[in-house]
């Protein structure tokens, strides 16, 4: 069966625009209210700040960590964030939580770490401290604008290798579709933060940038395919006609490509490491929105934009 895309394009566009809007309107809320006016909840990578990680072997519930957090701010550690992360059981560990507590730049030498051991293992007897981890403001900020840098970057290479090798409006097509996915992602994220404080570090940057070369490489494939065969039926199909066909062409070759590295990325998200998941979830997101995208976003927009073009074109030649 063949999917007449084209005679849904209106359909389709009311989908994009349902998942966009909230997305943007809860970046917009997360850079009003938040601390740092980030449109996602940013981990140290980005503003600095120390984490320190505890293993215990019981489920924490909301009051306990409640009432470590009163006992922390009573100590002097005053705006600690604290998370609970479950941990997969398996044979090799007893440690069913992890406490990850967020403080300001802890200085080597302070003893402010060694205080909040001692707090936590008063509250959890056999707490173990995992790991810690801090990033200097300064690195932080450097390490904010790298990223900003590699992402303008791919998308301006994106930009000019599309139009070069198509034409401006394919390239812009392609580069709104881009965006759809980049902010799907992020206001995905956002909304993620806000109500479980899910927080993107430097993986997340990766993630982004691996999701625009997935989503560009699959519009590619069908923007190939619609130029192939306008050589071939341009006088016997519309424009509409042609992007339908095309699109049919290459649909069962872009579910099947997402479908596998869905299934790869679905089992490194419930069997991976816990560190991971927040990347491998970011990827997810990432590749089946701009599978979406791909076929039923960036296609229409070229079929609009072309199709009263292309029969002008075509009337001209008759």
């Amino acid at each position: 069966m063949k999917l007449n895309i084209v005679k849904y394009r209106v359909l389709f566009l009311c989908i994009s625009a349902l998942m966009i809007i909230p997305c943007l309107g809860t970046m917009i809320y997360s850079c009003v209210v938040s601390p740092n006016h980030a449109p996602v909840k940013v981990s140290i990578d980005y503003t600095g700040g120390t984490i320190l990680q505890y293993g215990v072997k019981t489920d924490v519930t909301t009051d306990e960590m409640a009432k470590l957090r009163k006992k922390l701010s009573d100590n002097g550690i005053n705006g600690a964030e604290i998370q609970i992360i479950n941990v997969n059981n398996n044979e090799t560990s007893d440690i069913k939580s992890l406490i990850s507590i967020r403080t300001q730049f802890i200085e080597n030498g302070s003893g402010v770490d060694k205080k909040i051991t001692s707090i936590v293992q008063s509250e959890f007897k056999n707490a173990q401290l995992d790991q810690i981890s801090s990033v200097g403001p300064t690195l932080g900020k450097e390490l904010f604008t790298n990223s900003l840098v590699a992402l303008g970057l791919a998308l301006l290479g994106i930009i000019c290798y599309l139009t070069i090798r198509f034409q401006f409006d394919y390239a812009l097509a392609a580069i709104l579709g881009l965006v759809h996915d980049v902010i799907f992602v992020c206001g995905a994220f956002s909304i993620l933060g806000i109500l479980f404080g899910v927080e993107v570090d430097a993986l997340f940057v990766t993630a982004i940038l691996t999701v625009i070369g997935f989503s560009v490489h699959d519009t590619i494939v069908v923007f190939d395919r619609v130029r192939e065969n306008l050589r071939y039926y341009s006088k016997k199909m519309s424009f509409g006609e042609i992007v339908n066909f095309s699109i049919n062409q290459t649909l069962a070759r872009s579910i099947n490509t997402s479908l596998t590295t869905l299934l790869t990325l679905f089992a490194l998200y419930f069997f991976g490491g816990v560190t991971t998941k927040n990347f491998v979830l970011a990827m997810i997101l990432g590749i089946a929105i701009g599978t979406y995208s791909s076929i039923f976003f960036c296609s229409v927009l070229v079929d609009i934009w072309d199709e009263k073009r292309y029969d002008v074109l075509k009337t001209k030649r008759a």
